[in-house]
């Protein structure tokens, strides 16, 4: 009877995903993340200390985020409960939370894991927080997001961001040879198909598992694939380029560079060519808000705007609907005006401050809140600008120290020739009261 139910528990074990099959059942069969997980690493250290804080584990998909945090929970000993922002609301978050608080009062902690945490909108962020300042949970979270740009400001303070990066050839050639080991069978591919393969998964370790399955289901017997024949087996093409790697960088450089070049058909293309390649529409969204403000700055005011309600437009529409609203801002952004003004004014203004340490600002334009501070002299001499015809007192603002500096020089083009005009006017106005 036990040898028939080992021979279905077998029969179970095959019917189930590769990826669900390989999935590690320890924190040193993890493949990749070394920086977090290997002697040294960070998560290893957090062990060794006994305690663990709340988490959010940032990177790509296939990287190993669901494993890491169940096996962490085994590791230190926690009851692990698991969630997905995609599937749960508030009545979800309610019942693990009021879970979690009777189990606490039986001794048992709790690790709750919470996939795609960047879909809870802010207040649902905002839920998190009593029961991880009290104890209630261990709040880790996994996103394919930029933390700094999805999740609370609150919900980051109290929680620290570990990088998952994409797994690299050598880690993608052990997983394939761990799954040969399993299934007992070796993949017909020549050596360049093998590597085909592995570019294929893009650095996605579900999906190199998912891709092996389909080349050992679909393969003949006695056949050997060669590149070529493994991309119609599986009936998809090698990616454009490695979104960790030079072709990523190359096309981002292009697509800023033709609409700093005002060539609207060039940074659509460049553009096109990214989204094919399956980069992340927000990432292009964010570079984007970037030209905006580094290319164009004053000269058109309307980009910044532009830029940021086509990234809204995207996440509100989703692909492929959305992407028409970046496109339509590449168009505008190449178009407009171009001004590195403000960059540039910016960087000068760094520059000051850092090499000339704190001096203090004139007496004349500090507050004096006590009377102590008033008998010293702040605030003495002050002209509130609106009091005067024009309002503009035309007094220096600068520290003695550094005396007037000039940073911001508008160009000639766009809206930043009216702003030459008023720095012009405001500059004349001062040499008048000056005397």
């Amino acid at each position: 009877m036990s040898d028939l139910f080992a021979a279905d528990t077998d029969e179970n074990d095959r019917a189930r995903p590769l990826a669900d099959q390989l999935r590690p059942r320890s924190l040193d069969e993890v493949i990749g993340q070394t920086h977090l997980l290997g002697p040294d690493g960070t998560l290893r250290r957090m062990i060794a200390s006994g305690r663990l804080g709340s988490l959010i584990l940032w990177g790509p998909p296939g990287t190993g985020k669901t494993t890491v945090a169940r096996l962490l929970a085994d590791q230190i000993g926690y009851r692990f409960e698991q969630i997905s922002a995609v599937f749960s609301g508030v009545a979800d978050l309610k019942k693990v939370f009021e879970k979690a608080r009777f189990e606490r009062l039986s001794g048992h902690k709790t690790l709750l894991f919470v996939d795609e945490i960047h879909r809870f909108n802010r207040a649902q962020q905002d839920g998190f927080l009593p029961v991880m300042e009290d104890g209630t949970v261990v709040l880790v979270g996994a996103t394919t997001e930029n933390p700094s740009f999805e999740l609370n400001a609150a919900l980051l303070s109290r929680s620290q961001v570990l990088r998952f990066e994409s797994l690299g050839l050598e880690d993608l050639e052990k997983l394939v040879e761990r799954a040969e080991a399993l299934t007992g069978a070796t993949l017909p591919l020549d050596a360049e198909a093998r590597q085909t393969l592995l570019t294929l998964a893009d650095g996605d370790g579900r999906a190199l598992l998912g891709l092996v399955e389909e080349v050992l289901a679909s393969a003949k017997a006695d056949e050997t694939l060669d590149a070529a024949g493994l991309l119609t087996v599986v009936q998809r093409r090698a990616p454009i380029y490695d979104k960790a790697q030079d072709g990523h960088y190359n096309l981002i450089s292009a697509l800023h560079k033709t609409i700093r070049g005002s060539d609207p058909d060039a940074a659509l293309y460049y553009f096109a060519r990214m989204l094919d390649a399956g980069e992340d529409p927000l990432f292009l969204a964010r570079r984007l808000i970037r030209m905006a403000v580094e290319d164009i700055g004053l000269a058109d005011p309307a980009a910044l705007p532009q830029a940021v309600a086509a990234r809204d437009a995207y996440q509100m529409l989703g692909s492929p609907e959305g992407e028409l609203a970046l496109a339509q801002v590449v168009v505008y952004l190449a178009l407009a005006p171009k001004s590195n003004a403000v960059y540039t004014a910016y960087k000068g203004a760094v520059s000051v401050a850092k090499a000339t340490g704190s001096p203090m600002p004139p007496m004349v334009i500090l507050n004096a809140p006590t009377k102590l501070m008033k008998g010293s002299g702040y605030g003495e001499g002050y002209v509130y600008d609106h009091d005067t015809p024009e309002a503009f007192s035309g007094q220096e603002y600068f520290p003695e120290k550094i005396g007037r500096q000039s940073f911001y020089q508008p160009v000639e083009r766009g809206f930043e020739r009216d702003l030459r005009k008023r720095m012009d006017y405001f500059a004349r106005l001062r040499m008048e009261k000056k005397g």
